[in-house]
Protein backbone atom coordinates (compact mmCIF):
# COMPACT_ATOMS: atom_id res chain seq x y z
CA UNK A 1 0.00 0.00 0.00
CA UNK A 2 1.30 3.52 -0.99
CA UNK A 3 -0.24 5.87 1.01
CA UNK A 4 1.13 8.51 -0.71
CA UNK A 5 -0.74 7.60 -4.01
CA UNK A 6 -3.84 6.82 -1.95
CA UNK A 7 -4.17 10.09 -0.26
CA UNK A 8 -3.38 11.81 -3.98
CA UNK A 9 -6.12 10.09 -5.32
CA UNK A 10 -8.44 10.86 -2.68
CA UNK A 11 -7.40 14.60 -2.94
CA UNK A 12 -9.98 15.35 -5.42
CA UNK A 13 -13.81 15.71 -4.18
CA UNK A 14 -15.39 13.85 -7.08
CA UNK A 15 -12.98 11.06 -6.56
CA UNK A 16 -13.69 11.09 -2.97
CA UNK A 17 -17.72 11.10 -3.75
CA UNK A 18 -16.99 8.30 -6.23
CA UNK A 19 -15.22 6.17 -3.51
CA UNK A 20 -18.07 6.64 -1.21
CA UNK A 21 -20.62 5.71 -4.06
CA UNK A 22 -19.15 2.77 -4.28
CA UNK A 23 -19.52 1.61 -1.09
CA UNK A 24 -22.86 0.95 -1.15
CA UNK A 25 -23.40 0.52 -5.44
CA UNK A 26 -27.65 -0.40 -4.38
CA UNK A 27 -28.37 2.74 -3.29
CA UNK A 28 -25.62 4.57 -5.61
CA UNK A 29 -26.26 3.19 -8.60
CA UNK A 30 -30.18 1.58 -8.64
CA UNK A 31 -29.75 1.83 -12.43
CA UNK A 32 -26.66 -0.11 -12.76
CA UNK A 33 -28.16 -2.79 -10.90
CA UNK A 34 -30.66 -3.58 -13.11
CA UNK A 35 -28.90 -4.03 -15.47
CA UNK A 36 -25.51 -5.61 -14.42
CA UNK A 37 -25.15 -9.15 -16.88
CA UNK A 38 -25.31 -12.09 -14.72
CA UNK A 39 -22.12 -13.30 -15.84
CA UNK A 40 -20.20 -10.56 -14.30
CA UNK A 41 -18.66 -12.07 -11.04
CA UNK A 42 -17.83 -9.03 -9.47
CA UNK A 43 -20.41 -8.19 -6.64
CA UNK A 44 -20.60 -4.41 -6.17
CA UNK A 45 -19.29 -3.72 -9.97
CA UNK A 46 -20.37 -0.36 -11.82
CA UNK A 47 -19.49 0.51 -15.09
CA UNK A 48 -17.80 3.91 -16.02
CA UNK A 49 -21.35 4.97 -17.76
CA UNK A 50 -22.79 4.42 -14.21
CA UNK A 51 -20.06 6.68 -13.05
CA UNK A 52 -20.11 9.21 -15.56
CA UNK A 53 -23.77 9.58 -15.45
CA UNK A 54 -23.66 10.47 -11.95
CA UNK A 55 -21.00 12.63 -11.65
CA UNK A 56 -21.95 14.24 -14.89
CA UNK A 57 -18.23 14.76 -16.21
CA UNK A 58 -16.91 13.57 -19.40
CA UNK A 59 -16.24 9.74 -19.96
CA UNK A 60 -12.35 10.35 -20.77
CA UNK A 61 -12.26 12.20 -17.00
CA UNK A 62 -14.02 9.41 -15.52
CA UNK A 63 -12.14 6.90 -16.61
CA UNK A 64 -8.90 8.95 -16.06
CA UNK A 65 -9.83 9.20 -12.18
CA UNK A 66 -10.88 5.58 -11.99
CA UNK A 67 -7.78 4.57 -13.18
CA UNK A 68 -5.85 7.12 -10.82
CA UNK A 69 -7.58 5.25 -8.12
CA UNK A 70 -7.15 1.76 -9.29
CA UNK A 71 -3.19 2.69 -9.49
CA UNK A 72 -3.25 3.39 -5.62
CA UNK A 73 -5.59 0.42 -4.90
CA UNK A 74 -8.53 1.48 -3.70
CA UNK A 75 -10.48 0.30 -6.73
CA UNK A 76 -10.87 -3.22 -8.74
CA UNK A 77 -11.97 -3.32 -11.80
CA UNK A 78 -12.92 -6.73 -14.21
CA UNK A 79 -13.69 -5.91 -17.58
CA UNK A 80 -17.00 -7.98 -19.82
CA UNK A 81 -16.92 -7.24 -23.32
CA UNK A 82 -16.34 -3.86 -24.12
CA UNK A 83 -17.77 -2.70 -20.40
CA UNK A 84 -15.86 -2.41 -17.02
CA UNK A 85 -17.11 -2.64 -13.65
CA UNK A 86 -15.57 -0.80 -11.01
CA UNK A 87 -15.68 -1.87 -7.13
CA UNK A 88 -13.92 -0.78 -3.83
CA UNK A 89 -10.89 -2.84 -2.55
CA UNK A 90 -12.24 -3.11 1.07
CA UNK A 91 -8.66 -4.63 1.70
CA UNK A 92 -6.88 -1.80 0.69
CA UNK A 93 -9.50 0.49 2.14
CA UNK A 94 -8.97 -1.53 5.73
CA UNK A 95 -5.13 -1.12 5.77
CA UNK A 96 -5.42 2.52 4.93
CA UNK A 97 -7.83 2.87 8.02
CA UNK A 98 -5.60 1.12 10.32
CA UNK A 99 -2.63 2.85 8.94
CA UNK A 100 -4.25 6.16 9.99
CA UNK A 101 -5.32 4.92 13.42
CA UNK A 102 -1.78 3.55 13.92
CA UNK A 103 0.38 6.17 12.67
CA UNK A 104 -2.11 10.07 12.23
Amino acid sequence: MNEIDIFKALSNETRLNILRWLGEPEKNFPKQQAHLPKEVSIKGGVCVGDIQDKVNLSQSTVSHYLSIMQKAGLLEAVRYGQWTYYRRNEDTIKKLAQFLDKEI
